[in-house]
């Protein structure tokens, strides 16, 4: 038995529901992933398809999608003032142009700097004191 159990009598007055009807952390767990999977399927009939005759031979792929997400927030500030910038390509190639606008963005565009750096200058030890 545990020191606060026995401290507070918690087993003694029964408090809660008896072992056998107790939710374990992995059933809990698995209603969790159980409701992430059928949210995400239900999202993901949402999602726009593309039909392989709607790509043009020329259309910008992978790498064109890698450095219009490198200059995303250039373009997105000229586009703010001008109708000939746009800031994403259509049409495109569609996946490929799209993991490579996506990189262009989080690895080497905006998301790649450093935003907050934290430094731990002071430790406090304190104990606490019991209040009764």
């Amino acid at each position: 038995m545990s020191r606060f159990a026995i401290r507070t009598g918690a087993r003694q007055r029964g408090l809660g529901p008896p072992p056998s009807k107790r939710a374990t952390g992995v059933t809990i767990m698995l209603a969790g992933a159980v409701f992430v999977v059928i949210g995400m399927l239900s999202l993901s009939a949402c999602a726009a398809t593309q039909a392989p005759t709607a790509v043009a031979p020329g259309a910008p792929g992978f790498l064109l999608g890698l450095w219009h997400g490198f200059i995303f927030p250039v373009a997105w500030v000229v586009s703010l003032f001008t109708s000939q910038v746009e800031i994403y390509a259509v049409p495109n190639n569609g996946g490929w142009y799209d993991f490579g606008y996506f990189l262009g963005i989080v690895v080497f565009g905006v998301g790649a700097r450093k935003s907050h750096t934290v430094y731990r200058d002071n430790v406090i030890n304190v104990r606490a004191r019991r209040i009764d």
